[in-house]
């Protein structure tokens, strides 16, 4: 089963606030921006992706995204994120209307193109499943097959959310590199540990980060 995945993306500039204890406020959007990248580029390499499609109004990222090879959606609805995975999903039904869809976060730098098909394979034996995150109370990944909607439910608690709406949680080993998203400095220290990609590398060498 090839899969098409949405990639939901903030503007840079309003990205990764809660980042602050470990980088500053210039430093952040180029993280943001790298770790977009990382997971992107991850994605396109996994063998049970088709396609990628990026929803975001930030043109530095989307001319970043599409050199590496992601669809870019305007973010027309421009009402967070669940409206803007919702939007992305849609633009890639009229174009595959048989395709299964997954929202995928675009903060995962650790992502390793294997794992992300470990659970999309899982993924696909349900209507629609969510992979917890690492800390177990919010998503890095939801899924939806063919001729059903995504349901999006991100945001604070979404691992409950998601659980509630009726998507089968995967409970599934060995696939850390697809939980770890980032959104504090721990997180950032883990996806080191775990091993980022080589744009989040490079932009993260310098910094100097706390517990590390």
């Amino acid at each position: 089963m090839q899969w098409s995945l949405v990639v939901p993306l903030k503007p840079l500039s309003r990205a990764k606030s809660r980042l602050s204890d470990t980088a500053a406020d210039a430093v952040r959007p180029g993280l943001a921006l790298a770790f977009a990248q990382d997971t992107v580029a991850a994605a396109v390499a996994c063998t049970a992706v088709a396609d990628v499609a990026v929803v975001t109004d930030d043109e530095l990222a989307a001319r970043e995204l599409a050199a590496l090879g992601a669809r870019i959606v305007p973010d027309a609805p421009a009402n967070g994120l669940n409206a803007a995975l919702a939007h992305g999903a849609a633009v890639v039904r009229a174009m595959r209307p048989r395709t299964p869809i997954a929202a995928l976060n675009a903060d995962l730098p650790a992502l390793r193109p294997a794992e992300l098909a470990v659970v999309l394979g899982s993924a696909g034996e349900f209507s629609r499943a969510f992979l917890a995150d690492a800390a177990q109370l919010g998503t890095t990944l939801l899924a939806a097959g063919p001729d059903r909607e995504l349901r999006p439910e991100f945001g604070v608690d979404s691992r409950s959310r998601h659980r509630a709406s009726g998507a089968r949680e995967l409970e599934l080993t060995g696939v850390d590199s697809v939980r770890q998203d980032v959104d504090t400095g721990g997180d950032l220290r883990a996806a080191l540990a775990l091993g980022v990609g080589r744009y989040t590398a490079a932009v993260s060498a310098g910094l100097l980060i706390p517990g590390s």
